[in-house]
């Protein structure tokens, strides 16, 4: 391996872990500030988190939504371009033709926007005695797979409840992609039961490398994000993990690392794909 492939077989990604308030013009300023501290210690790809700009919940999306390009995101496309980095954008509430979507951008590091992800599956829960929440009430779902490129590896993009699909994950991975990213914000009833879980559950079932971004805890919102976001390597053991509070964590991605993993444990060569295949719709 000549010296650049391997120089570019390791990168540093940030993840982002948002104190996200009622005032989004406080909320686009922290972002700023702590991406730019995140690049600042070397990273080349920062994850923010789901409604870093709006507080979460049914009643806040309509309020705060945006056009695509608008305030957040022309924002998020001046971070990226004078920081140099690929920038998730962790997600807002986005309105388009009368309809809203959860939706991601991302950001590549001349400022150009390389993928729009709507999510694909709607959180709409019902635990009784703990939550309900019902994303469909005022959301719409996407209906496109985003995956981007960068010089390092292909990236495939989820959002919170997206995650919970293994399918997603699997087709991503075929596709290519050996980091995926998820934008989240489980709640204290789900987070501590399958934050983690799920997390370590897509890295080893597909040998990549997961990394989520939640907002920070705030026990005053109406909605209460768990935290943690979290970084879990190919062999599904987590390398990064934020505490409850605003923080940003680091995780050193390791290519090589990966390949030998699956070189170990070869279940990509060794599907029964005569018996069994997950594809995309579009695909076949």
């Amino acid at each position: 391996m000549s010296g650049i492939a391997k120089a570019m077989s390791k990168f540093r990604l940030a993840v982002v872990q948002l104190h996200v308030s009622k005032v989004k013009a406080d909320n686009l300023s922290r972002a700023h500030n702590l991406v730019t501290e995140a690049a600042g210690q070397g990273a080349k790809i920062v994850v923010l988190p789901e409604c870093f700009n709006s507080p979460y919940g049914t009643g806040f999306f309509a309020e705060y939504a945006e056009k695509i390009p608008g305030e957040s995101t022309l924002l998020l496309s001046e971070i990226a371009k004078e920081n140099k980095i690929f920038l998730v954008g962790g997600s807002i509430p986005e309105e388009d033709r009368g309809k809203l979507y959860n939706t991601c951008s991302v950001f590549g590091p001349d400022g150009n926007l390389l993928i729009k992800h709507r999510k694909i599956h709607l959180f709409d829960i019902d635990v009784p005695g703990k939550i309900r929440f019902q994303e469909s009430e005022t959301l719409s779902p996407g209906s496109v797979l985003s995956m981007f490129d960068t010089p390092f590896c292909k990236v495939g993009v989820g959002i919170c409840y997206d995650m919970r699909f293994a399918e997603l994950a699997q087709i991503y991975a075929k596709k290519g992609c050996q980091l995926l990213v998820y934008p989240g914000a489980f709640n204290m009833t789900t987070g501590p039961a399958h934050w983690e879980l799920l997390q370590r559950g897509r890295a080893v079932d597909n040998q990549v490398y997961v990394a989520t971004a939640s907002p920070a805890r705030d026990e005053a919102a109406s909605y209460v994000a768990w935290g943690h976001s979290t970084v879990v390597n190919p062999w599904g053991e987590v390398i990064t993990k934020a505490g409850a509070q605003e923080e940003v964590v680091y995780a050193d991605i390791d290519l090589q690392y990966l390949a030998a993993v699956r070189q170990q444990i070869p279940i990509t060569t060794q599907r029964r794909n005569d018996l069994y295949t997950v594809s995309a719709v579009m695909d076949s």
